[in-house]
């Protein structure tokens, strides 16, 4: 561990997910100290997301930098990277099976057990849990001003927003709001697939199933606890959510509703609602503009979904998360002057997240549209011809 007082400023970081533990870890692995304020009264990785598709570029550049790349190895799995495609028949498209003897760079992991490793090694003294930030205020001396519901306030020289798409600390920063991208999805678990279901363990594989059609999906994803993840998802209004009646209060019921909304699909493929527990989770999926930037303040950025929440469509949400950190760290123990530090990372994010963003928007698009499956098809075969001829 190299060890610098950089004049000791505090830095707060506000939020708890992979991208707030990879930012404190790497400035912890050069002496530089944070605290990071969650609003949960514990680490809930477990329950929020399934799994996540490290990329090599991104997400394991940031393990690197924070010492966990030989742990993330240990526990990543390339079987993972399985990927089958449908239509609304049961027709198949796309039947990747992954090479274990070859892997690819893109290893899976779930959430839980990547926020596990990053709190493995981070000082568990810094991070308060059951911090719920109210609002931040900028004050004279270009420090910011934390105001929590639990009544503490606390002031900081540098404030990182890892907060996610409805961040307390953005509107410090701009005023420009997350906007609905048109996909509502419901997120279901078919718990201990292998042995409650063989017949869609079978199916599944190891890794992800999109069937997609009719401006619908059903998105199914093997986890490392055995359950499958599930999302069935629709383009529809923002509004349509509020009148359907499909919450989280009645599973059966919500179940029940799901089933019809995909009535003329395979039956293979309503085993994924039809086996799922009796918890339904509607979320409704939000983006910020493409190319988004705000007005720079040297106390004050933000780092993950708070920077650029886009849609999941181009698996990119944790990686970028964790590249930011990785990024902006690396930029803070560059610099002594603070200002310099935020700009250099600053211009350096914008660059790459507007480039995902676009991506993912396009991703989306296509996911929902007519002949999704086919055009998906066309679409993956030509990435794989670039990829193979580089």
């Amino acid at each position: 561990m190299t060890t610098t007082t950089k004049n000791q400023k505090h830095i707060a970081i506000i939020g708890g997910g992979p991208g707030g533990l990879t930012l404190a870890l790497i400035l912890q692995q050069h002496g530089i100290p944070t605290v990071i304020y969650e609003r949960e009264m514990a680490d809930k990785s477990h329950e929020r997301g399934g799994s996540l598709d490290i990329h090599e570029d991104s997400g394991q550049q940031a393990l690197k930098e924070a010492g966990l790349y030989e742990a993330f190895q240990k526990v990543a799995r390339y079987e993972g990277e399985d990927f089958r495609l449908f239509d609304k028949t049961g027709k198949c498209f796309i039947d990747e099976v992954a090479d274990e003897d070859a892997p690819g760079g893109r290893p899976e992991i779930d959430r839980g057990v990547l926020c596990e490793l990053l709190l493995s090694k981070l000082d568990s003294a810094i991070i308060r849990y059951g911090y719920k930030l109210n609002k931040a205020v900028s004050l004279a001396n270009g420090m910011t001003e934390l105001h929590f519901e639990n009544g503490f306030v606390d002031t900081a020289h540098l404030v990182v927003g890892a907060d996610g798409a409805f961040s307390r600390v953005r509107p410090l920063l701009s005023d420009t709001d997350v906007s609905y991208s048109g996909l509502t999805m419901f997120e279901l678990n078919v718990v201990d697939a292998a042995n409650r279901h063989p017949d869609l363990a079978a199916f599944n594989r190891r890794g992800k199933v999109f069937a997609l059609d009719d401006h619908k999906g059903i998105l199914g994803q093997l986890n490392g606890d055995g359950r499958i993840k599930v999302y069935a998802s629709l383009k529809v209004d923002r509004e349509w959510l509020d009148t359907i009646g499909i919450g989280s209060e009645n599973p059966q019921d919500a179940k029940a509703k799901l089933l019809e909304l995909f009535q003329d699909w395979d039956e293979s493929l309503k085993n994924y609602i039809r086996y799922a527990a009796e918890v339904v989770l509607p979320r409704r999926i939000y983006m910020l503009p493409i190319g988004f930037k705000w007005n720079r303040n040297p106390g004050v950025t933000l780092i993950g979904d708070a920077a650029h929440v886009m849609s999941p469509f181009a698996g990119e949400g944790v990686n970028l998360a964790m590249q930011d950190a990785m990024e902006l760290a690396l930029a803070i123990i560059r610099h002594d002057d603070q200002a310099k530090a935020i700009e250099e990372y600053e211009e350096k994010m914008y660059e790459y997240a507007s480039e995902k963003a676009r991506e993912s928007n396009d991703n989306l698009t296509l996911c929902f549209s007519d002949d999704a499956a086919p055009n998906l098809t066309e679409l993956m075969n030509s990435y794989h011809e670039q990829y193979n001829e580089a």
